[in-house]
């Protein structure tokens, strides 16, 4: 007798495959460098809470990253990185709000309405930045028919 299998489990699979080896592209070094970069100014009184904070940007990094790498196999194809952009809005504005609402959760919050603005543009700048990440590793992996 055969196992039978859906489309959707085989799918599944075959995504998590793909994440598998898009993370090997990446070091913990690096996500935790480039949290630094983007969010020094705004953690330098919170030293108690840095690791905590420092965790839920990585798995903001690491969705964006996995995010843009899903999404190059149509850049692959010939479209432009902001044409492709636009197919995932939605996703990356989530992330980009939870980015921000997560620091608002541990007590991060600018003292007037500019600040508060230049803070929610850094958290988009970081999950862009991670995001095209993915997106150049994908389509690099894809060109070399590593896929």
């Amino acid at each position: 007798m055969n196992i039978v299998t859906t489309f959707k489990e085989k799918r599944r699979e075959k995504q998590l495959k793909y994440e598998r080896k898009m993370l090997r592209e990446i070091s913990l070094e690096i996500l935790r460098t480039k949290v630094k970069d983007f969010f020094t100014p705004y953690l330098k009184n919170k030293r108690q809470h840095t690791s905590a904070i420092e965790e839920g940007c990585l798995d903001i990094a690491i969705e964006s990253y996995l995010l843009g790498a899903s999404y190059s196999r149509f850049g692959y194809f010939g479209e432009g990185v902001e044409k492709v952009k636009t197919r995932c809005l939605i996703e990356e504005k989530y992330l980009n709000d939870t980015l921000y609402d997560y620091f608002l959760y541990w007590g991060i919050q600018p003292e007037n309405d500019l600040a508060n603005e230049s803070f929610y543009r850094t958290c988009e700048a970081f999950v862009d930045y991670w995001w095209r990440e993915g997106f150049h590793k994908g389509e690099k992996r894809y060109r070399m028919r590593l896929h």
